[in-house]
């Protein structure tokens, strides 16, 4: 095989996310490898996903953070609400904060009409874009769910910035934990790759600031300042800095201008 034009590319997202970034960027012609930094697991207890199908109907949206809380909400979902939802019987809205999560939601069965998401040409697929999409269609006095993850001990994970514009806004929120974020379970093969890649050119393809955070706790001693990141939001860049990283580039998390900014490092 020859040799690839382009550096290696490490893609640290989850291992199922991750194997659908690297087929993407293999079929662009990339030397892309999985090396997920973030473990996920379902909830330890289903209960509290089940009593929140049962509220699905009441609620004026449900937003889910990644298409992780997608896969694993709808994993435990009742058969009338769902039916229901996916019927278009609901008023019930699905929020997204970007392309993956939606392409999750159409995957669970939910049409494209019922899912609001930051459109396709916004700076950012995040909380902010996602709020300024929807925020004018609420009023006080509704209720909004958020499906989201938890850390290794079960307690919430990620920003609450969309709840307390919700909260402002008069918009009753509930919360439901549908996964878990775990630390990774590195072998050595795994280190030993990271190590490499800290100093021979790889691009490291960061989709979190916990992935940088977990990638410093495998290894505590690494110089970073020959590494190079790329970074899909402006926080998660901020914290490759931080950590170290000699060259830092940011791109949206869409596919096209990933590999051009990969490209571009060449």
């Amino acid at each position: 095989m020859p040799e690839a034009p382009f550096p290696r590319v490490l893609v640290t997202r989850p291992p199922r996310e991750a194997a659908h970034w690297v087929t993407g960027l293999r079929q662009r012609g990339l030397a892309a490898e999985a090396l997920p930094l973030i473990a996920i697991a379902p909830a330890p207890d289903p209960g509290p996903l089940r009593q929140a199908w049962r509220h699905v109907p009441d609620y004026a949206a449900v937003m889910f953070v990644s298409g992780n809380a997608v896969s694993h909400f709808f994993a435990e979902a009742l058969p009338e609400p769902l039916a229901r939802w996916r019927g278009g019987q609901l008023a019930t809205r699905a929020w997204s904060p970007g392309p993956g999560t939606s392409e999750a939601l159409r995957q669970a069965g939910l049409a494209a009409a019922q899912i609001d998401a930051p459109p396709a040409e916004a700076g950012q697929f995040d909380s902010e874009a996602l709020w300024a999409r929807v925020q004018a269609r609420l009023r006080a006095g509704q209720r909004v769910l958020i499906v989201r993850g938890s850390d290794a001990q079960g307690r919430g994970a990620g920003r609450d910035w969309l709840a307390q514009q919700l909260a402002a806004a008069g918009v009753a929120v509930d919360q439901v934990l549908a996964y878990r974020r775990l630390p990774p379970a590195l072998d050595a093969a795994q280190l030993a790759l990271a190590g490499q890649a800290a100093r021979d050119g790889s691009v490291w393809l960061f989709s979190s600031s916990e992935a940088i955070a977990q990638l410093l706790r495998c290894l505590p001693a690494q110089d970073w300042s020959r590494a190079r990141a790329l970074a899909t939001h402006p926080r998660i860049a901020e914290a490759a800095r931080r950590a170290g990283f000699g060259v830092v580039c940011e791109s949206r998390p869409a596919l096209a201008e990933v590999v051009a900014s990969i490209e571009s490092l060449a």
